[in-house]
């Protein structure tokens, strides 16, 4: 009996010191997933009061693409959990999950219960990393904008990126607020191992000569900048006053960068490669590659 009655007592202890839930989000995940059917009221019972987004929510495309599979939509209790307790308490509001009182790292996990597989890297991403939630970019129940985003792009990406906005006002810049290209054609929003959410590809020219197909290749002989260092070596992605988005305004002075020992009395001959000479590529016309000639001449 004494044995019994210390285990009992020690159980007991253990029991007290049992961890709480790391996160808000995941006791409610969890709550969710192990919540009797009878927690569960329905979306007509939500509409009853919430009828204005309850209406928006019907062209939803969480609910149309959960239809196209033979399986019911995604309806309140989806992404709020079980409203029974909730109803139960005359709308106590601490008895549902609402993420816009929710942190930003509640909401994502929330997202990420099924949305998890399309963007695996979304926690490692600036985005995440800056509380920018799903939420913020996203309007859940409706928008006009694919994938409902809260507005078009680049207004939306703007927002935030007011150091990056000026850039595509240059003489010379890549067409965005034109509508001509995204922001989302060279970065993964969601996260990715590259820098600045650029995405990921075998080849990281891969995201400009995707576009650019005339400076793609493979070359014979390729340029060993354009292999090790990539487009960013000599351009600026988003904008420049250069022509060509150089990040200089001379050709030459770009080139030497790399190329100095030209001006030390070689072929070229003295002050080579100067402001005050030819450009090299009046000569060296194809600086990104050649399949005809080692110095890339025509």
């Amino acid at each position: 009996m004494l044995m019994l009655g210390a285990s009992i007592i020690c159980a007991t202890a253990l029991g007290a010191q049992a961890p709480k839930a790391d996160s808000a989000a995941k006791t409610a995940v969890s709550q969710a997933k192990d919540a009797a059917p009878s927690a569960y009221v329905g979306g007509d019972v939500c509409a009853t009061c919430h009828d204005e987004v309850s209406k928006k929510f019907e062209g939803n495309p969480h609910t149309k693409l959960a239809a196209q599979h033979g399986q019911p939509g995604v309806n309140c209790e989806g992404c709020h959990g079980p409203g029974g307790a909730h109803v139960d308490g005359g709308g106590d509001v601490t008895k549902i999950f609402n993420p816009a009182k929710a942190t930003a790292k509640e909401v994502d996990a929330r997202c990420l219960t099924c949305h998890a597989g399309a963007h695996p890297n979304f926690d490692r991403s600036p985005h995440a990393k800056a509380a920018v939630s799903c939420i913020s970019c996203h309007d859940i129940h409706s928008s006009k904008e694919e994938p409902l985003l809260k507005a078009s792009q680049p207004t939306l990406c703007f927002q935030c990126h007011t150091d990056v906005k000026p850039a595509f006002s240059m003489p010379f810049h890549h067409r965005v607020n034109e509508g001509l290209v995204k922001c989302t054609d060279c970065h993964d929003v969601h996260g990715t191992f590259g820098n600045n959410n650029l995405k990921s590809t075998a080849d990281q020219n891969m995201i400009c000569t995707k576009c650019h197909t005339e400076v793609r290749g493979p070359y014979v002989y390729e340029h060993a900048a354009v292999k090790a260092e990539g487009c960013l070596a000599c351009h600026t992605p988003h904008g420049s006053q250069n022509a060509r988005l150089l990040n200089m305004p001379n050709i030459n002075t770009l080139c030497n960068q790399c190329h100095s020992p030209v001006s030390a009395g070689t072929v070229h001959g003295m002050n080579a490669g100067s402001a005050e000479l030819a450009p090299c590529i009046d000569c060296h016309t194809m600086v990104h590659g050649s399949n005809l000639n080692a110095a890339f001449l025509k």
